[in-house]
């Protein structure tokens, strides 16, 4: 696990390094994610590009696996970021090579070598990385499956030189890698801000910033030494394309015990380390599913961390101890005060690569955990998208049973919509409005709405140019409903590939990967096996609803589970952000949107009328929407982001 960074194109590079060697600007570039690789530091300079590497040692410790990383006839030059967990077999593939280390990265460079991009579906893993073909001038970027590490790029130009026209790319882990190459001018992007407000997040392949792109899952991007782009990021592995068709004729039985296996090798493979490891163990099904999985494949007693507060209406505690007995694992239970949690905020808002509203839990966490002396742990993550454990889940099917309702004229459900919003108030009565005013409850119309935060005419409040309409998440789930053919999966799994392809893969693998690379710590997480996603995804809505929670996942571990655990409230860290930002964070709160709404992009009356509203209690107003905001103002601050 890792950070990496580089330059292609050097020619084209005088309009911004001012003077600077290319060398000197990769350096500065892995300087800016240096806390994602402690252990080693390197850079690399080829015919017309420059590598650069920060390491975090997991496998195989030893200088030999430090990168960028060269094959013997000098032909390709890899930097890596992320895990090849099958890497020992694809070693035995490649049969008589010369080994320099005991690493995964050599094993990837060696297959790239002898497969090209052919190996990709060779391997099992979570990985974004680059590789330079110094003999064809070719540098690849590659983005692992499911989106588990990121990879960010941006293209740069030089027009009119004497000898013509030059063309080069910047890419790296971290868009703050990007920002200080040069490269990037650090202009907030009006799709991505749109994108931001709509969703409190911003989906690849956009960002925040003007120009600067993120790589989708499964993508490789091509890139010509000094050559103009003529093509974008093609696709190596899509999950509508993987799924295995043979679940749906499988029996209830079959599909247990097949899940069960694939469940076991997923945790199994993701325990190759020689490094101290552990667990995230909150006491609910996912995270306590790992863990008992992990006991059964490890020879020594599982290492599990739980953090809990005190203050909050609902403590895990108890569930994380009961696992923590039933598997006989080391356990650390961390006490933390709200205190404890507003001390750390500032730093965890400085952690921010990309703002999110929900980042500053998994800093804690991350935090305590390293702390312990961990430097890799699994966790439950995954869980709820691909065994249907969210509400968007069971909301999806009862809509399908209503599209009855479609069938009243539009303005009569206009006006119904608009007596319930009315009624109900909150978010929730605005969604049930907008609801009732769409042509059809069809999953590609009815999810966009799931997530959402503002609508566009709630946004057309707070922004000084209107809305043009365009909503991310319906775009790309029409791409994988429609376009791709995943409207023919069961209804469940279609949900399932929208929650992967959005707030999973754009907030909760983000923010994982930021917060947790923050302090050094790796994190894996095995519900997200390439494989056993296939397979979920093409068993039937039968054996997964109705349900208790995540049924398809408890009926197929068995006995593993207490049904203490199955059977428990669905929880989560329960802080209470509402008092604290009309509390102790009230001053840094109403700072932060009183610079905002000084932007020329937002409407000042709209914005202080919302956090007027929100001090008022207005039920309308929710704690999550306001701090949305609090933190892109915090985050443009941070970055000197001009609007």
């Amino acid at each position: 696990m890792c950070g990496i960074a580089g330059i292609v194109g050097l020619r084209a590079m005088s309009h911004f390094a001012k003077g600077a060697e290319p060398k000197a600007i990769v350096q500065r570039m892995t300087n800016a994610i240096a806390h994602r690789g402690p252990d080693a530091d390197g850079i690399w300079q080829g015919s017309d590009v420059v590598l650069g590497h920060r390491r975090l040692s997991i496998i195989d410790l030893s200088p030999a696996s430090n990168q960028p990383m060269t094959t013997p006839d000098g032909r390709y030059t890899i930097v890596f970021n992320g895990e090849i967990y099958n890497y020992r077999d694809l070693r035995k593939q490649l049969g008589d090579v010369q080994w320099r280390s005991g690493g995964d990265g050599e094993v990837l460079l060696h297959a790239w070598a002898r497969w090209g991009d052919g190996c990709l579906q060779k391997l099992e893993g979570m990985f974004a990385f680059a590789i330079w073909d110094e003999q064809e001038k070719e540098l690849c970027l590659v983005r692992d499956r499911l989106g588990i590490k990121p990879l960010y790029y941006t293209g740069f130009s030089l027009r009119g030189s004497p000898d013509g026209d030059h063309f080069g790319t910047c890419f790296a882990s971290e868009v703050r890698a990007l920002t200080v190459s040069g490269a990037v001018s650090a202009k907030l992007d009006m799709d991505g801000l749109q994108d931001y407000l709509q969703y409190s997040t911003v989906h690849a392949p956009r960002t925040l910033l003007q120009g600067v792109s993120m790589l989708r899952p499964g993508h490789l991007l091509r890139i010509r030494a000094d050559k103009e782009p003529t093509t974008g990021p093609t696709c190596w592995w899509h999950p509508v394309r993987a799924v295995r068709r043979d679940a749906a004729g499988m029996s209830k039985a079959d599909v247990q015990v097949e899940l069960r296996t694939l469940l076991t090798k997923a945790v199994e493979k993701r325990l190759v380390a020689d490094v101290p490891f552990g667990a995230f163990l909150s006491g609910g099904i996912d995270s306590s599913a790992v863990v008992g999985l992990m006991a059964e494949c490890s020879g020594s007693p599982v290492h599990t961390f739980n953090v809990s507060f005190d203050e909050s209406e609902f403590s895990e505690a108890r569930f994380a101890q009961l696992i923590a007995k039933k598997f006989n694992t080391e356990h650390t239970e961390i006490r933390l005060k709200p205190a404890d949690m507003l001390r750390h905020l500032p730093d965890a808002l400085a952690a921010m690569d990309h703002p999110s509203g929900d980042g500053p839990n998994t800093w804690v966490v991350s935090k305590v955990t390293k702390e312990a002396g961990i430097t890799m742990a699994l966790s439950g993550l995954g869980g709820d998208e691909v065994f249907a454990g969210y509400d968007v889940f069971k909301r999806s099917m009862a809509l399908q049973r209503k599209r009855w309702i479609m069938s009243f004229p539009k303005p009569f459900r206009a006006l119904a919509g608009a007596a319930i919003k009315n009624l109900k108030g909150g978010p929730a009565g605005g969604k049930a409005a907008e609801l009732l005013r769409l042509n059809d409850w069809d999953l590609a119309n009815t999810y966009p709405l799931s997530r959402l935060a503002f609508s566009d005419p709630e946004l057309n409040e707070l922004l000084t140019v209107p809305t043009d309409g365009f909503n991310a998440v319906d775009v790309l789930g029409r791409l994988v409903l429609e376009k791709e053919g995943g409207n023919r999966l069961p209804l469940l799994s279609q949900v399932s590939l929208l929650e992967i392809g959005t707030y999973m893969q754009n907030v909760l693998l983000r923010d994982t990967d930021q917060m947790s690379m923050a302090h050094a710590l790796e994190v894996r997480v095995p519900f997200l096996d390439h494989d056993l996603v296939s397979f979920v995804l093409g068993v039937g809505d039968a054996f997964k609803y109705p349900h208790t929670p995540k049924q398809l996942l408890t009926d197929s571990l068995g006995d593993l589970l207490p049904r203490e655990i199955i059977d428990r409230p669905k929880m989560g860290f329960t802080l209470p952000w509402a008092q604290w930002m009309r509390g102790e964070l009230k001053t840094f709160c109403a700072d932060r949107m009183t610079a905002l709404a000084a932007r020329d992009q937002f409407n000042s009356n709209g914005i202080h009328d919302l956090w007027q509203r929100f001090l008022a209690n207005d039920p309308r107003v929710t704690w999550g929407r306001v701090w949305m905001l609090v933190v892109l103002e915090d985050w443009m601050q941070r970055n000197n982001v001009q609007s």
